[in-house]
């Protein structure tokens, strides 16, 4: 009887060992799953996630998918220009209605940290960034860069005619050939023209030979587009022949929409956009906002941003990139981001009052 009764005790006891065991291996394999993950376990997740974002309707809506069905999380966007992002998050402020901000330049994101419009995160793949991809206290990190390009039309433009620099859109053969997206809307024209100002203010603290220059500029601008859709239709049409606008863009409508455009990087220098994302401070949706961050930036979604969308990626992990990408000779601008942020508002609101449509204003008057 003792034998028997010890003999259902040792029985007894390796089972809970077992159980005991087992439970302890469940609990490492899961903590192995969430760590670095940056979002948790799924079941922490909130409903949806909101968006705001200028990367258009075919990325947004393609990650949309994705996202959704990767983590049956809801994802809602809003699909508008970097500074109306910045303009909205800004009405915002005390009742967010975003969780994450994906794409803009980094000086929007800047002028958003130093408006505490911007929550800390630091994503799972830090160390894959440059520094100079990430705000020093992670705000906002760069997903791609944008090198900035002269576009036109190449049915109505030969490569050979085709301005090659910034100043051969002031020929005033171009008069009544450019169509420009209205630059205060827009993150990527402020900087295109905060750029022209910055080339000569940079050594003369005076920012009125670059007014000027935007000043001839506006004389052969036909017209000014509400929205990039309305600018790549005038330009493909013919109704202008040229743009400046950015180089990914530029290559995706030509290969993927089969639209007549072609491109020159200006050969003095152009600015190369760090576009980035950010989470919002105070967002009602904070871990599927990090769930969200993290997905958009992993390898793949890099290696399929730069295949489909022609984007550049800041991670330096991302394998087998498309050749217009590794074979691109880029000569970027030296530019003082700061100083942009400091004067970028100041140059467009005189642009805007001063320059804009002023020349064609005093004809009609005539």
């Amino acid at each position: 009887m003792k034998k028997r009764w010890l003999l259902c005790f040792a029985v007894m006891l390796s089972l809970v060992l077992t159980g005991c065991m087992a439970g302890g291996d469940e609990e490492a394999s899961n903590g192995a799953e969430n760590e670095g993950s940056g979002d948790g376990s799924n079941e922490d997740l909130e409903d949806k996630v909101v968006v705001y974002s200028p990367h258009g309707k075919d990325i947004l809506s393609d990650f949309e998918k994705q996202f959704e069905q990767e983590y049956d999380v809801d994802m809602e966007f809003l699909d508008m220009g970097s500074q109306e992002i910045l303009d909205r998050v800004r009405s915002e402020k005390n009742n967010p209605q975003a969780d994450v901000w994906w794409g803009a330049p980094q000086v929007n994101f800047d002028q958003a940290k130093e408006e505490g419009l911007l929550a800390e995160y630091k994503p799972s793949y830090a160390d894959a960034l440059d520094e100079m991809y990430h705000d020093e206290d992670w705000m906002w990190s760069g997903t791609s860069i944008t090198p900035e390009v002269i576009l036109y039309n190449s049915k109505e433009i030969s490569e050979e005619e085709a301005p090659k620099d910034w100043d051969d859109l002031l020929d005033p053969k171009w008069e009544d050939e450019i169509v420009i997206r209205y630059p205060l809307a827009s993150g990527t024209m402020r900087t295109i023209y905060s750029s022209i100002i910055y080339r000569t203010y940079k050594d003369t603290e005076d920012p009125q030979e670059g007014y000027d220059w935007l000043q001839k500029l506006d004389e052969n601008t036909k017209e000014y587009a509400a929205n990039p859709e309305i600018m790549y239709n005038q330009v493909a049409k013919g109704v202008g022949s040229l743009s400046v606008w950015n180089m990914p863009d530029t290559v995706m409508l030509a290969e993927e929409k089969g639209y007549p455009f072609d491109y020159v990087i200006p050969e003095s220098g152009t600015p190369v956009l760090t576009e980035g994302i950010a989470m919002i401070k105070d967002a009602q949706n904070p871990k599927a906002a990090e769930a969200f961050y993290e997905f958009v930036n992993t390898p793949e979604a890099a290696k399929l941003l730069a295949e489909t969308y022609y984007r550049i990626p800041t991670r330096d992990d991302v394998e087998d990139l498309p050749d217009w990408i590794t074979e691109t000779d880029i000569n970027p601008m030296d530019i003082d981001w700061a100083l942009f942020q400091e004067k970028s508002e100041e140059w467009m609101e005189y642009w805007d009052n001063q320059i804009k449509n002023t020349e064609k204003d005093k004809s009609n008057e005539e």
